[in-house]
């Protein structure tokens, strides 16, 4: 059975109310698009996959898509997470909302922490897309599980060995279908997603 959208890091959860954030409207807008593709929904044993995220100005704090929201048409503020603090060797995150930040945002951390310019990330499924990509863009170890600190320092040693900050995307050897790409905002991700999966990239 798949384990997509299972919580791998301890949480610390706040649970207070989340105000809208710069780049709420442009993460929901391409999050509709994702819907419409299937690279962001629910799988056929109604398990969550996918999830978006935004960093909170110039810091290491951002908002992502909270977990078990794959089944969510448009998400309001309270589906999303604030992601105040995480340590990858202790498999820690403290997050403030009323849902729990996604199984993924250790990954999303590891970016963010990996490329100041990175404004926005995107994990996404897409099958036909990960098989063409694997091992052709930068892609993770096939031992570093998604959702783990592995995966997390698998990330970090992508940016300091490999051409991913020019790319803006990998592939998840050990997550069939898993894909991450970010940019300066979730358009630019977005738009990166698209492209190569019409073959253009």
């Amino acid at each position: 059975m798949s384990e997509t959208g299972s919580i791998k890091f301890i949480c610390e959860q706040a649970p207070v109310a989340i105000s809208r954030f710069d780049g709420f409207d442009e993460l929901n807008r391409c999050r509709r698009e994702l819907l419409k593709l299937g690279m962001i929904g629910v799988d056929a044993s109604g398990i969550g996959f996918g999830n978006m995220s935004v960093r909170e100005g110039e810091s290491l704090r951002f908002y992502v898509t909270g977990s078990t929201t794959g089944q969510i048409r448009e998400l309001a503020l309270a589906d999303y997470a604030r992601v105040v603090a995480y340590d990858f060797a202790g498999n820690w995150l403290r997050c403030e909302g009323s849902r729990i930040a996604s199984s993924e945002s250790l990954t999303h951390a590891a970016v963010y922490e990996s490329d100041p310019a990175a404004g926005a990330v995107i994990h996404c499924h897409d099958m036909k897309l990960w098989e063409a990509l694997l091992n052709k863009v930068p892609t993770t170890p096939r031992t570093a599980e998604y959702g783990t600190p592995e995966m997390a320092y698998a990330v970090r040693h992508l940016f300091d060995v490999t051409d991913v900050k020019m790319r803006k995307i990998f592939v998840m050897a050990a997550h069939n279908g898993g894909l991450v790409a970010f940019g300066k905002d979730p358009q630019e991700a977005f738009g990166i997603l698209v492209e190569l999966r019409r073959g253009k990239g």
